[in-house]
């Protein structure tokens, strides 16, 4: 047997940053930051309670839930993790557990970059 060799994806997150700029330009920037703050806190809030509930596998009404995900991520133009949440909706709504496991642990790591990236870019537009 050779090397065994460590897999560390890398997830590359596309981000629609014109949709933070629609919201800055319409409310202007005291009145958009509170706004943005607030949805990007809905969306850690939203994404927190579905990671519990994996972790608890209680998987009713998960669906829903990360439909509401996808709509939150793609109102911040939080493009990748708004189709990633769809696909682990998809694969929930096909009953694929495997398909699942894996878009889960994708959607994971597309969260945790997204999130990271969309409070530097509120603070980059101020």
């Amino acid at each position: 047997m050779g090397e065994i060799a460590t897999l560390r994806p890398r997830e590359v997150v596309r981000q629609d940053v014109e949709a933070i700029a629609v919201i800055y330009r319409n409310l202007g920037a005291p009145v958009a930051e509170q706004m943005v703050t607030r949805a990007l806190g809905e969306l850690a809030l939203t994404m927190a309670a579905i990671a519990e509930k994996v972790r608890a596998q209680e998987l009713r009404d998960m669906a829903r839930q990360l439909g509401r995900l996808a709509r939150l991520a793609g109102d911040l133009g939080l493009s990748s993790l708004a189709t990633v949440a769809g696909d682990a909706k998809t694969c929930l709504e096909c009953a694929d557990s495997t398909a699942f496991s894996a878009v889960w642990a994708r959607l994971m790591r597309v969260a945790e970059r997204s999130l990271a990236i969309e409070a530097g870019l509120a603070d980059q537009l101020i």
